[in-house]
């Protein structure tokens, strides 16, 4: 699944190919994608509108328009991908967006688990889902007196899992919780309430560097992820833990080890993360 580093490259490349561009004309082959409209008045709505922007909260993609927002999630496997002219539907393009300059946008997603929904600008912030989110770590209202004063109350839950959860603090997956506990010297499965305000203040930290380097890497291609360039991300050649089962740990020499957590793989340094 796309994470924060995917996502802001994915925004940062589609950027450039849609900003002052206007719609024309709007496909929907997949009714399923398109949340809290039926597919004509999405497509109604779209029509005639310019794109100004393309933005980012957390792992949803904001294609700002002269009215309102268009707001998409990519899921597991979304993608979006431009042309330079009007081509007929591909396999798995679900929505395709003509502009008034011969240009097209599709939005391709093979698990079809993606999703796109409008919001006005009123709605924005105060309606789900984003305003379920969280503060990012890169906001600087998220200090380490505010992160340590909420992970103080989860006594029974394990640092790994705080971190997923989107409502505590957005834009760690998977990746990067293994990554940012490994460099922060963190076992995954210590209770969240049971670390002090410096580990917590090193967590924060290290949570800052990891995205930081994986955005400039244009992001981690495990699986199948791409850019809207059709290009790959290069993150994932520096992984100390994830994906490393096995392998010696670069730092002390001990194999790297996986374990079910919280229904999550997860990968760690039994050595460095005691």
């Amino acid at each position: 699944m796309p994470e924060l580093p995917e996502v802001e490259t994915v925004c940062r490349r589609l950027r450039p190919f849609v900003s002052g561009k206007t719609i024309e004309a709007v496909d929907v082959f997949d009714a399923k994608i398109i949340r809290g409209h039926e597919p004509d008045q999405f497509v109604e709505h779209l029509l005639g509108e310019t794109i100004l922007d393309v933005e980012r909260r957390g792992k949803f993609i904001l294609f700002k328009l002269t009215n309102g927002y268009l707001v998409s999630h990519l899921r597991m496997e979304g993608k979006f991908f431009p042309h330079d002219e009007r081509v007929s539907p591909v396999k798995h393009s679900h929505v395709v967006f003509t502009f008034t300059d011969g240009t097209t946008l599709h939005y391709n997603d093979v698990r079809k688990f993606g999703t796109m929904e409008l919001k006005t600008n009123e709605e924005l912030f105060v309606t789900p889902p984003l305003s379920l989110l969280a503060l990012e770590p890169f906001d600087p209202d998220v200090t380490a007196e505010a992160l340590h004063r909420r992970l103080s109350r989860m006594n029974v839950r394990a640092i790994k899992t705080a971190l997923l959860d989107q409502s505590i603090f957005v834009g760690l997956g998977n990746i990067y919780v293994d990554e940012t506990l490994f460099r922060a010297g963190v076992h995954p499965t210590r209770p969240a309430a049971s670390l002090s305000y410096a580990e917590v203040e090193t967590v924060r930290q290290e949570a800052i560097a990891v995205l930081t380097e994986a955005i400039e890497r244009g992001g981690s291609t495990i699986r199948s992820y791409t850019n809207p360039d059709g290009a790959t991300g290069t993150f994932q050649e520096t992984l100390y833990v994830y994906g490393q089962t096995g392998n010696p740990c670069q730092k002390c020499g001990r194999s790297i080890e996986k374990m079910k957590l919280g229904g999550r793989g997860t990968h760690y340094c039994p050595h460095c993360q005691q």
